[in-house]
Formats: C-alpha cells, sequence, structure tokens
C-alpha cells in the first residue's frame, strides 16, 4: 500500500524518480514517515480482518480510505484543484460507519498520495505560511497547519488500528514509533 521510505531518505530522497532534485521540506518528511509507519503498522492484515467493526472503532479499511480522503482533500483538492477518487467520499468525516473493501481502499490511497508527492515536495517554508491556493473557504488555515493536522491523523490511526489488531488477537503487532532516526530525523528548514 504505502511506498516505504529507504534507509537514508532524509539525506537521500524518496523511492521514485518522480521527486525533483532537492529535499522536500523537514516536515514533508514527517508526513511520509508517518505514512510509511502506518504502513508498517498494516503489514500483515489480511483482508477479511480489515473489515472488521468493533464497537465504535472504525475498520481498518475504512482508516485506509479515510486517510486518502483526507490527503485527496488537502492536497490534490485544495492544493492543486483537482477532483479525483469520488469512492473516497464515503469515507469522509461524518459519513455513517463502513467497511469498504481493502484492495479498493489501498489502490485510491496509492493514486492520491502518487499525485499529492510532487506537489508537497514543491512546497517551501513560504508555501506552508499561506493558504492553499485553492482553498475557498472564507478563513483558510496556512498550508503547514493542514500538513501537521493530517499527519497527526496519521498517527491517530495508527494508535485505532494496532488496538484492533490486538483485540483480533494478532501476534507480535507492530511497535511504534519506529526507526525515525535513520529515517525521518530532525532536520532543520534550509529555505
Amino acid at each position: 500500500m504505502v511506498r516505504p521510505i529507504r534507509p537514508g531518505a532524509s539525506t537521500d530522497h524518496w523511492p521514485g524518480a518522480r521527486y525533483p532534485p532537492f529535499m522536500p521540506h523537514p516536515r514533508v518528511d514527517q508526513l511520509r514517515f508517518a505514512r510509511s509507519e502506518f504502513q508498517r503498522g498494516l503489514e500483515g492484515v489480511a483482508a477479511e480482518d480489515a473489515l472488521q467493526r468493533l464497537g465504535p472503532m472504525n475498520s481498518i479499511s475504512w482508516m485506509v480510505g479515510h486517510l486518502a480522503w483526507h490527503e485527496r482533500l488537502v492536497w490534490v483538492i485544495r492544493g492543486l484543484g483537482l477532483d479525483v477518487e469520488p469512492a473516497l467520499d464515503a469515507v469522509a468525516n461524518g459519513t455513517p460507519a463502513s467497511t469498504p473493501d481493502l484492495a479498493e481502499m489501498g489502490a485510491a490511497w496509492e493514486r492520491v498520495t502518487a499525485l499529492a508527492d510532487p506537489y508537497l515536495d514543491s512546497l517551501t517554508t513560504a508555501d506552508l505560511e499561506a493558504p492553499l491556493p485553492h482553498d475557498g473557504r472564507p478563513t483558510a488555515p496556512i498550508a503547514g497547519g493542514q500538513l501537521q493536522r493530517i499527519t497527526y491523523h496519521y498517527w491517530s490511526h495508527i494508535g485505532e488500528a494496532s488496538a484492533v489488531r490486538q483485540i483480533l488477537g494478532h501476534v507480535d503487532p507492530p511497535q511504534f514509533v519506529g526507526d525515525i532516526d535513520r529515517l525521518a530525523p530532525y532536520r532543520r528548514e534550509s529555505d
């Protein structure tokens, strides 16, 4: 589902040729680390387990789609001005609880993050201190605040998915936080 972070990523750029030959903003590095930790937290989850909804907790498949929906809303719609992946509207904030197909949600997540990544790589500190270009709300928050919100949103669902896995009896679920010192260490803003 999530493209893993390669060792040395904060100085060796991210996997794939589509990234520019400069380092992304340090806050973008942290979002990517949260994404990779989310992926790590879902390793070994069977499709049928991802559909389980335990009490008031969300299903894991819903979490995958919901995080894709959030990234689509902020980076693709408000940032780029594009409206894609309408199926993600079913896992938006405020929609009824559901158990969507994990493979479908994972594929949508891949497409959304692949579309968002070049945009994220282009963001500078000045960009993060301004509202997103296509955010038409009267009091639109700054892009940096949105970046932090999505990063923390991942961590919220990492914990929720971990709890679901433990209740389902998964043995040895991943421990968090992973190798942040190697994969996404503190890096000073350079711009």
